[in-house]
């Protein structure tokens, strides 16, 4: 019996030594570019810009009134890093009138408030911009901007929750 006790102690240490392992392969997967092209993030610096492209540089990516919502990703990012690059503090009415005159449609877009309704700044806000079946839905907060493409939700809005009137 001692033996047999012994080779399960044998066999419960080399899974107790093998679970880091096959937790970190785990998590690595978890860290990983998306699989849908359409979805990504660009995380951004401490100073409110992001690393990848929220530079100085001009926008080098143009709206294309015929692609899709994936098609029209990249501009959306580029022209709404562009802008936090600019002003790190923009808030909603900065995004959604940055997108306008980057060509994108104003009646077709939603904004969520810069601030709560006991008056506080919000934490994030979200932005989109409904395109065909789809929607192109930014969200900036804390120095963050993430990004995604989305199927328009059964309302055909992009939002979930409040949005504020675009009246601007």
């Amino acid at each position: 019996m001692l033996r047999g006790t012994h080779g399960n102690r044998g066999r419960w240490a080399l899974a107790a030594a093998g679970a880091p392992l096959v937790l970190a392969a785990l998590l690595t997967g978890c860290t990983a570019e998306p699989a849908d092209p359409g979805v990504s993030s660009a995380p951004a610096t401490a100073g409110g810009s992001s690393s990848a492209a929220a530079t100085s540089a001009p926008v080098t990516e143009q709206l294309d009134p015929a692609g899709s919502a994936a098609d029209n990703k990249a501009f959306f990012d580029q022209v709404n890093q562009a802008l936090i690059a600019a002003n790190p503090a923009a808030g909603g009415q900065d995004f959604t009138s940055n997108l306008r005159s980057n060509g994108f449609d104003i009646a077709a877009m939603q904004v969520t408030p810069d601030v709560t309704t006991v008056g506080v700044a919000a934490d994030s806000i979200q932005f989109s911009v409904h395109w065909g079946d789809d929607c192109l839905i930014g969200q900036y907060g804390q120095g963050q901007y993430e990004s995604m493409v989305a199927p328009a939700l059964g309302t055909g809005a992009c939002l979930v929750g409040q949005t504020r009137a675009i009246d601007w």
